[in-house]
């Protein structure tokens, strides 16, 4: 029996690939180790998103022992030419993986980069978490975003089928899940190829039998406004997280504007107000980027006020960098300095921010759902509430369990709990 070992880079969407990957090896025999030394072959689904992510990725593959590798995912698909001795695999062909593999190992070289429209739903998988089943619910994105080269490596907009979903997710509770986490490049457009909507599938889900919690990932403002209403009364139904991700990106319309975004400032505030009205504890994530091509501090310093206005539970702050083949890394460029300095403006303003905006959960009482691990040594777990914060309790308990706990203290990342 051949053994693969697997390294996965970036988002939910590239986890969700990875397990389906080993899910359709192991059906066909295959063993995945976990060393690269235990390995007869080596998979890097690989991330594009960020030059930083791109170095480490290429950091990673020159480290790694002289044995035959696959590389899946962005970065074979956007930059097939930066990888001439090895094996590669499409972002849209992953269910080939076994051909692939078996080709590779008799010594081939394989290149299966062409566009497919297959929908990728109900294959095998190895989770990596036994209580989250991450589901791709369509594929690609209706934006043009400047600084982006993810949508050269996931295409335009191909939703997956609803009954196809559904069935997953049926299963995946029938197995003993706890958490559905819906991902893709951008949720908000979900069934507008297909005649369907983002709302209307909620609904379906949220219909299905059995005890477990939705988690709704990344969307973008320009697509979430439109149904915000809808959406608002349907974060209130007692299987969602009350929990959103969605980027501003930048803090001034003129940025907005250069990045291509389709949506301003205001639209953004009242996305956020909405939601707050119907939902006031919902947890908001979103992405910010520093030093886009063309700010100016003083627009940057509107990026600031708008964190200090809106609060963010969650920022992922990212150092803009210039990809290759984007529209961005055509325009005039700031230097590092002015990036760096910009960044660590943002994170001491956010991190400053944060104990006030968890202290409100102090004296909380309530459900958890015990997810992961905590800290080696520390005998504590990791749980999430219903608004999908992270909470620290002590104990032994089984991944899916769902003890009562009473907030007892919190810091910038953490709320902490006794179990009652």
């Amino acid at each position: 029996m051949h053994k693969i070992f697997f390294i996965t880079q970036g988002c939910s969407n590239n986890v969700a690939d990875t397990e389906t990957m080993q899910g359709i090896l192991q059906k066909e025999g295959y063993g995945i180790v976990q060393t690269a030394e235990q390995a007869d072959l080596i998979v890097i689904n690989s991330c594009t998103v960020k030059n930083a992510t791109e170095k480490d990725f290429f950091r990673c593959l020159k480290a790694l022992p002289k044995k035959p590798i696959v590389i899946a995912g962005c970065i074979a698909q956007t930059d097939p030419e930066k990888l001439p001795e090895v094996s590669l695999l499409g972002t849209t062909q992953i269910n080939n993986i076994t051909y692939v593999v078996e080709q590779t190992l008799q010594g081939n070289r394989i290149i299966l980069t062409k566009k497919e429209n297959n929908q990728r739903l109900n294959l095998p998988k190895i989770r990596k978490n036994p209580i989250i089943e991450i589901i791709p619910i369509n594929r690609g994105c209706l934006g043009s975003c400047t600084f982006c080269k993810t949508k050269a490596a996931r295409f335009n907009l191909l939703s997956f089928e609803t009954e196809a979903i559904l069935q997953q997710i049926k299963t995946a509770v029938n197995q003993g899940i706890k958490e559905i986490w819906l991902t893709s490049q951008d949720t908000a457009v979900y069934g507008l190829d297909i005649g369907c909507t983002l709302p209307i599938l909620l609904q379906k889900i949220l219909a299905l039998d059995g005890t477990f919690m939705v988690r709704l990932g990344m969307g973008n403002p320009d697509h979430f406004k439109l149904y915000i209403n809808e959406l608002a009364e349907i974060f209130r139904h007692p299987k969602m997280f009350k929990f959103l991700h969605i980027p501003i990106q930048a803090g001034n319309n003129a940025v907005l504007n250069a990045m291509k975004r389709n949506y301003t400032k205001e639209e953004f505030f009242e996305i956020v107000q909405k939601l707050r009205k119907k939902i006031s504890e919902i947890t908001i994530a979103t992405d910010i980027i520093c030093g886009f091509p063309y700010e100016t501090d003083e627009q940057f310093n509107e990026t600031l006020d708008v964190v200090k206005q809106l609060q963010f539970d969650v920022i992922n702050i990212s150092r803009y960098s210039a990809r290759p083949k984007t529209l961005a890394a055509a325009f005039p460029q700031h230097n590092g300095r002015i990036i760096a300095g910009r960044s660590k403006r943002l994170t001491q303003l956010f991190e400053s921010l944060l104990p006030s905006i968890n202290q409100k959960w102090i004296g909380w009482q309530g459900i958890i759902i015990i997810d992961d691990y905590g800290k080696k040594g520390t005998q504590t777990m990791l749980g999430r509430n219903y608004t999908y914060k992270q909470v620290v309790v002590k104990g032994d308990f089984k991944l899916g369990e769902m003890p009562k706990v009473k907030i007892v203290k919190v810091d910038e990342y953490s709320l902490y709990g006794d179990v009652l």
